[in-house]
């Protein structure tokens, strides 16, 4: 079992000799750009800005640092809408017995597709930023949601889910639980469960809701050609259930096959299910309160089609504590010289913490020796949220919370 407070990682040993993989036919950049496409309809829709950091990659010694900055993402500080939006339109092109390509989100929401469709109520469990995207998703289709948060939830975020037109409230469990909850209540009312975790007879919606984090993918990937470069050598993943990181992993590695980037992923000590399944060679789960300060990760049980992918094209799974992801925040809130400000939270900062201590830490030499970082490596970071949680942004940032631990 993993201590808490401790950097523990594990080198996926087979992933070069394995001679089946798992399919990435749902995840091509035809897929990707599908989602791509329909999110293009958002009136809101922009691509979220690459932010190149040179300065702190020569510090690092590396070729470059590149941080693709999700809280620009439809004004809602965080990149999980892109999967709710997208799955709660494919439900509904379902519905209607339609393609998605040939709905806007305009004509979703137009009058005459509100009254084929009738009043359907989404429900889902979050720690924040899936749920707020959810319920903006369905609010702006003029539909219903309801959203139910573990124990010790934010207040700022059940207000920022309540704002964007869920009916929300915090509960007395872990995570897991509610995502239980969540499933029961769609038995019992008609609802329709928007979950970016699979079980047995609910596969569709969580598959779609990882090709809607595709379009995050696609536009890094142009976004770095225009700078030049024409592939990443490395991509650092946070994770919760996997389902992000499975989906960007897939990507990656259908564009790039054998050439494909090395894939990082890094969860919290606390809920680090991928990391325990990866030492395991099958899946783990992790129960308990699962009291991280990154709470968008603060899921125990992993979702098995995104494992399926990692165990066959991640390279390295990481457990760190929360002072790994609050040093992120601080350096990229406050960078050197000329590179850009990124305000990202604490789930969103610790893939540039967890960059740091493999460049750093003598501990870690092993680690970033097995997946090659070295003077040419060229870095890709996903900032998946911003100051979510503005208090503890300020606490983290400005107080100091959770100070960077001493080294031997």
């Amino acid at each position: 079992m993993t201590e808490t407070g401790t950097i523990d990682w594990k080198y996926n040993e087979s992933v070069q000799s394995k001679e089946t993989l798992a399919s990435l036919d749902r995840f091509t950049w035809k897929e990707a750009n599908r989602a791509r496409t329909f999110h293009q309809t958002f009136d809101c829709y922009e691509e979220t800005p690459l932010a190149s950091l040179p300065r702190l990659a020569e510090h690092w010694g590396i070729g470059g640092v590149y941080v693709k900055d999700e809280s620009y993402r439809f004004g809602l500080n965080a990149f999980k809408v892109l999967g709710g939006a997208y799955a709660i339109g494919r439900y509904l092109a379902d519905r209607l017995d339609m393609d998605i390509g040939d709905l806007s989100f305009e004509r979703l929401r137009s009058p005459d597709i509100r009254q084929r469709l009738g009043e359907i109520t989404f429900v889902t469990a979050t720690d924040g930023n899936h749920g707020r995207g959810v319920a903006w998703a369905a609010s702006q289709l003029g539909q219903r949601s309801v959203v139910y948060m573990p124990q010790g939830s934010s207040p700022t975020r059940l207000e920022a889910i309540r704002a964007a037109g869920a009916e929300a409230e915090i509960m007395q469990w872990n995570y897991d639980e509610c995502v239980r909850h969540a499933a029961r209540m769609a038995d019992e009312h008609g609802w329709v469960v928007v979950q970016d975790t699979a079980w047995e007879g609910y596969e569709a919606i969580p598959e779609w809701i990882m090709q809607g984090y595709s379009t995050l993918a696609i536009e890094a990937i142009e976004q770095l050609r225009a700078l030049g470069v024409d592939k990443p050598t490395h991509v650092l993943l946070q994770a919760g259930v996997g389902s992000f990181a499975g989906a960007v992993t897939a990507l990656f590695a259908s564009v790039y096959g054998s050439e494909r980037p090395a894939i990082v992923i890094v969860e919290p000590n606390k809920a680090d299910c991928l990391y325990r399944s990866a030492r395991a060679g099958k899946l783990q789960i992790v129960t308990g309160s699962m009291d991280t300060i990154m709470a968008g990760l603060a899921c125990g049980e992993p979702n098995p089609a995104a494992w399926e992918l990692l165990q066959d094209y991640g390279d390295l799974y990481v457990s760190c504590p929360d002072t790994v992801a609050a040093k992120g925040m601080r350096m990229l809130g406050n960078p050197l010289g000329d590179d850009p400000v990124v305000i990202s939270g604490e789930s969103g900062a610790v893939t540039a913490g967890l960059l740091d201590q493999l460049m750093t830490d003598p501990a870690l030499a092993e680690a970033k020796d097995r997946i090659g970082l070295h003077a040419n490596s060229h870095v890709l970071l996903v900032s998946t949220e911003g100051d979510t949680d503005p208090a503890r942004y300020r606490d983290v940032v400005w107080d100091g919370m959770f100070p960077s631990f001493a080294r031997a």
